[in-house]
Formats: C-alpha cells, structure tokens, sequence
C-alpha cells in the first residue's frame, strides 16, 4: 500500500534552526567529527542541544523515545499536575535499538521549578514494579549520582555500561526527594508506571509500587552506543497523533503501528530503530489545552533533533478535521481548511529535507460512526487524502487508509482492526499498518 512518489534529493543543513522552547536534540551532519566534553549537558531554552560524540567518541542513536506533554488531566486523574515529592518512579520502555551503553534523556520542558533528580537507576525487567536481580546501574549525570535539570531543559545521563538488545524491556528508576511542582510527562504510554513512596531505587521486587499510572513523567529518550550497529544513521521515527501513539492497542504489550514495524524491519534482517513521537489527541495547525504544541512547533524539537535518524512517517490532520465539531475532552478548536492541513504538511516537509531526512506521507485512516463522523468532516479526510496520494509531495506514500478500511464500507474501519470507538485500530489494525509500509521505500 506504500508507493514511493519521486526521488528527492538529500540536502544538509548548515544553519541552527530557530527555536523558542527548549531543544532537545540536535543531529548534526559531521558525525565523523562532532565531539564533546561531556556525555551529559543540561539545556538551558536557548541552549544547543548535544551532538552525536562523546568525549570517549562514542555514537549515540535513539533507541526508544516520546514526546513530553504540558501537565494536565484531560481523561481522568494522573501525577502530571501535583508532580512528586520524596517519590520512587520506575518506567518500562521496550527499546528498539541494541548497544553496549546506554543513557537515559529527561525533559522538564514544561516545568515551573528546576528539577532535582536525586538519583536514577536503569535496569533489566522483571514484570510489573520488579527488576531482575543484579541487572541495576547506577546512572550518573556529569559523574554525579544526583543532578538539576533547569526550567525548560533537557538533560542527557552519562553513558553506563549496560549490554542492550533490540526489543528488550528497561526499567528506568527516578528517585524524586525534593517537590517538583508539575511535571512534564507524556499522557499516553501504553505502558503502567509505578510509584512508591521514599527512596526505592535497590529494590528488586515491586512491592513497594503500589501505585500506578498510563502514563510517563520527565523520561522522553533512552539512547544506545557501540556494538555492532554502532555508526548505523538509519533510524525512523513516527509523527503523528493518537494512532501514532498507540491509542487502542493493548496495555504493556507493544502492539502500537511503530512497535509492529520495528518488529517486521527486524524479521527481515534490516533492524532499524523505530522512535515513537505521537501525541494523543495532537493537532497540526492548532494549540491545544491538552494533547500539546501543534506539530509545527514540536516537529523540530521531537524529530528534527532526534539522534541517528534517516525517515520520518508523517500521519496527521484527523484531530484538524475534526475537532472544530467536538468538545470532549476540552472546547472545540477553529475550524482547519483542508489548504491549510496541507499548507502544514508542506511546511514539515520542508523542514525535515532541510535536515536530510526523508517523508512518507500517511493518509488518514477511516472515522465513520466515531465522534468524528460528518458529512463535512468526512469530505475533508477524503480531500486531503487525495492530496496526500497524488501530490507528489512527500518522498514516498503509505496508504493506511484503505489499509485499514472496510471494502464494503470504505469510510468506516473494518470491524476486524477497529478497537472499538471506529476512529481507532486494535492490535490487528496496528500490525495491518505497519504490513503497508514498503520497507524498500524506508
């Protein structure tokens, strides 16, 4: 279902894109002889981001990665808007990308007060709030056990020995001791976080993380060196919205679009690493109030300064479309004309061959019988899905439209891949999107 549209020539950079927010990352072209003093820098808002070398000349590549969020609590209670206070937090997170080192990147992007880390670990997964035995390192920031990251910053670990494989599940453990005020998180993991309450950083079992929550607080990367794909620049993310980020797709399973192609690209023989920067309810051309920035602002903070990164999946526009005509789980946002989701698109696409990277544009998937279901908006899904498939404009074109749509209805999901609501896929949905994509055209 993925064809590819014409051959763009790759172009490189060489000025430092403009910024307001904080940068996270930059990919720098000269990989060969980028270097730094340190292997850990916390950003100030105007600050560069670190380059790909470390002192040591290590190689850093993204190996699972999300998007942070602005504190809020539009579905239903988490810790985002309180934060912690003398708080153990351990997050799992299925790497997508092997190493023999590894470091871990932290966002208080959104924060109201400097962030004190007291202490962090990283770890091997035993199931729920456990770890295996023996597996924990000690994660050091500048050499230190304990660091600040400051308001609107990202702040990169040093590197730890740590023998990573491709699909393994970390636990990463932050010990929170000072209050945080609000904290930067991302709403929907897919995935359970635990909490308990003091300093649990050398537990072993989970029996103190009594609490939990679906969602991810401060951790937005974790990042590989060495082994044997050491100076592989290969890697893909997935931009998008609610269908990026997995909405539907099973708890604590992995099953999301960018899990299910990380999976096949392996099963090939071609592993690549697969970064995640969907955002549940995001938008291209509006702010929201709770599913954060719109994609032109955050597209170069979440991928254009993502570490060893060659394509980047575009799927985007159905909350554009339709959220002028609904008003859950917050008031309805202006109206998007179908030229100015374009006019967007071509916008991240020109700043994402600015950076040398490469675009396949998705068409966006079915809404009959959801929330979404209009006559208008249903008009404009399929006019900008005829752009999408005939422009030209993106390098190459997975159709996950008709992917996913029911051939005897093509503007509902078949009922086979729908989760439920009819805007979302299931587990089988997921996997039928990541079976489109043309991995020759990757």
């Amino acid at each position: 279902m993925m064809t590819t549209m014409r051959s763009t020539q790759i172009l490189r950079s060489t000025q430092t894109p403009r910024s307001t927010q904080p940068l996270r990352r930059t990919a720098t072209a000269l990989l060969a002889t980028a270097t730094l003093a340190t292997a850990s820098l916390a950003l100030a808002p105007t600050a560069l981001a670190t380059a790909h070398h470390t002192a040591a000349g290590a190689v850093w590549r993204g190996a699972w990665a999300t998007s942070p969020q602005e504190p809020s609590a539009p579905l239903g209670p988490n810790w985002s808007q309180q934060g912690f206070a003398n708080h153990t937090v351990r997050q799992t997170v299925r790497v997508s990308a092997s190493g023999t080192r590894a470091r871990i990147e932290l966002s208080n992007r959104y924060g109201t007060t400097p962030l004190r880390v007291t202490g962090a670990t990283v770890a091997r997964t035993a199931g729920g709030g456990a770890i295996q035995a023996g597996s924990a390192r000690t994660l050091r920031f500048d050499g230190r056990t304990s660091a600040t990251v400051p308001v609107g910053g990202t702040l990169l670990s040093d590197g730890a020995p740590f023998q990573v494989e491709a699909f393994e599940t970390l636990t990463v453990t932050l010990y929170l001791a000072d209050e945080t005020g609000p904290a930067t998180y991302h709403q929907f993991a897919g995935a359970t976080t635990y909490r308990a309450g003091g300093d649990h950083r050398a537990d072993v079992s989970g029996a103190a993380f009594t609490e939990t929550s679906a969602s991810t607080y401060y951790l937005t990367g974790v990042e590989v060196s060495g082994g044997r794909d050491t100076f592989r620049r290969d890697g893909i993310v997935t931009f998008g919205d609610s269908i990026t980020d997995g909405v539907g797709s099973a708890t604590d399973a992995d099953n999301r679009y960018p899990d299910e192609l990380a999976e096949r690209l392996a099963a090939t023989g071609s592993p690549r690493a697969v970064l995640n920067h969907g955002i549940a309810g995001n938008q291209v051309v509006n702010d929201t109030t709770w599913a954060g920035e719109k994609a032109l602002t955050r597209f170069r903070e979440d991928v254009l300064n993502e570490r060893g990164v060659r394509t980047v999946i575009l799927l985007e526009g159905i909350n554009d479309i339709g959220g002028s005509t609904v008003s859950f789980p917050a008031a309805p946002t202006p109206d998007v004309s179908v030229a100015a989701l374009i006019k967007g698109h071509k916008t991240l696409i020109r700043q994402a061959h600015a950076k040398g990277l490469k675009v396949v544009g998705a068409t966006l998937t079915p809404v009959k019988g959801s929330f979404y279901d209009t006559p208008a908006n249903e008009a404009k899904r399929d006019a900008f899905n005829a752009w999408v498939r005939t422009s030209g404009a993106y390098d190459a074109v997975v159709d996950f439209d008709r992917t996913v749509a029911d051939p005897s209805d093509p503007d509902r999901i078949l009922p086979a891949y729908d989760s439920g609501d009819h805007l979302h896929p299931s587990d089988a949905g997921y996997r039928a999107m990541a079976a489109a994509l043309d991995l020759d055209a990757l």
